[in-house]
């Protein structure tokens, strides 16, 4: 049978099927050239004039339909968005034209970090609306942002609060005692503000705090808290020492360290910075975020109402981990499945040793997926289409899937 790029099912519709091309950004906490996995999947794209420069630096790769960076249909080079647009009911589905306003719920992504993100939460629903009312060319659009990433290696992360139990004997040390509010019992409300008053406080306090906390020794600290010492001259590398992120992060929050396969769930309101590896990112449809730290002043977005909009959900590693699942469309059992607490999409991950496949009975939205890793063939409606690392499918509502390795083949794939 002949390989195809692209399938169509008669005259007057839209293929259900279809291969597309991502668009790479260049923000600075990316990977420089070749080091860069987002890069790397742009370039495998073929048909398509995106050079990979081993000067530049690339950050994430995007293949939804947000306008900012947007996914095109790589036989035409239209839009995604667009080609949605001209049939709705056949490739997004009832379920998304319902509830969903007739757009692609998710955004997937690819990132490689080489250095910290901001010290970052996106805003939930209502006031993600409130700063899209107030503020249009920052909050682009009214909806929340919800995110998981799955580590596609090893995959550092500080994402939300450690338990208080944990935080508040960090406060007791000398160099930290003038952001501890009381000698009593913290809670919640009390992290807040702390949080809050360690991003706030002037360039040459954080500096100060940071020179005496570097002074102190392992024995100094509690014993699951050693990590900091080797983080901190990290961190100032990347920052400097005068950037509060430094200190928020390394005493409030988790520090995890993932391997490939693990993922974690990000909740709106919900504080992280992610510090290094490549990953599968994959959040409700949506581009807003605040910004606290790990960026230049000029970037930072309102500290007082970061602070007031924090959410606790998570306060352990485990309230951030989030497991895979048997999936029960699968039909081989090669596929798992992480089911984020949010309507908007699941993400799954294939893994297929040489010569292997894999079935997939069909959902009632749509999906996108990307090859990771591998080639193979994808059966979809009666025809064949190639699969090799870097390839990215839009697949409509209702389409069974078959996936047949010609070498060990990964796929992770956004569905509704």
């Amino acid at each position: 049978m002949e390989i195809q790029q692209i399938h169509q099912t008669s005259a007057n519709m839209a293929p259900s099927v279809f291969q597309l091309s991502g668009t790479c950004n260049n923000y600075p906490w990316g990977k420089q050239g070749k080091a860069s996995l987002a890069a790397q999947l742009c370039a495998q794209t073929p048909g398509t004039d995106f050079k990979l420069d081993e000067s530049a630096v690339y950050s994430e790769m995007w293949f939804g339909d947000y306008p900012d960076f947007p996914a095109r249909v790589l036989s035409s080079g239209e839009l995604l968005s667009d080609v949605l647009k001209t049939d709705k009911e056949q490739l997004l589905g009832k379920k998304v034209l319902q509830y969903y306003d007739g757009q692609l719920p998710f955004l997937p992504k690819i990132l490689s970090i080489s250095k910290a993100l901001p010290l970052q939460l996106h805003p939930n629903k209502a006031l993600a609306t409130k700063l899209h009312e107030e503020d249009p060319g920052n909050f682009t659009d009214p909806n929340h942002k919800p995110e998981i990433a799955v580590a596609l290696g090893k995959f550092e992360v500080f994402a939300g609060f450690k338990p208080l139990g944990e935080i508040q004997p960090l406060f007791a040390l000398q160099p930290l005692k003038r952001f501890d509010p009381s000698p009593g019992k913290w809670d919640d409300e009390t992290l807040r503000n702390v949080t809050r008053e360690l991003m706030k406080a002037e360039f040459s306090t954080v500096k100060e705090v940071q020179t005496q906390l570097s002074h102190l020794s392992r024995s100094d600290l509690p014993s699951e808290a050693g990590y900091i010492l080797n983080l901190l001259p990290r961190l100032q590398d990347q920052y400097g020492p005068e950037d509060a992120g430094s200190l928020v992060t390394l005493l409030c929050m988790n520090y995890m360290v993932f391997q490939a396969g693990d993922a974690i769930y990000i909740p709106a309101d919900g504080i992280h910075a992610y510090l290094s590896g490549d990953i599968v990112e994959c959040m409700a449809r949506s581009n807003n975020v605040l910004n606290t730290g790990f960026c230049p002043p000029a970037d930072r977005n309102r500290i007082d109402l970061f602070a007031n909009v924090l959410t606790f959900k998570a306060h352990s590693r485990d309230d951030v981990y989030l497991p895979s699942q048997t999936y029960d469309k699968s039909k081989n059992g090669k596929t798992v499945v992480y089911k984020p607490p949010m309507s908007e999409f699941d993400m799954l991950k294939a893994d297929l040793g040489k010569g292997e496949t894999e079935e997939l009975t069909a959902n009632e939205g749509p999906g996108v997926l990307i090859v990771t890793n591998g080639e193979g063939i994808m059966k979809a409606q009666g025809e064949e289409f190639e699969m090799k690392k870097g390839y990215i499918f839009y697949v409509a509502p209702g389409v069974n899937l078959r996936w047949e390795s010609k070498q060990a083949l990964q796929i992770h794939m956004a569905v509704i």
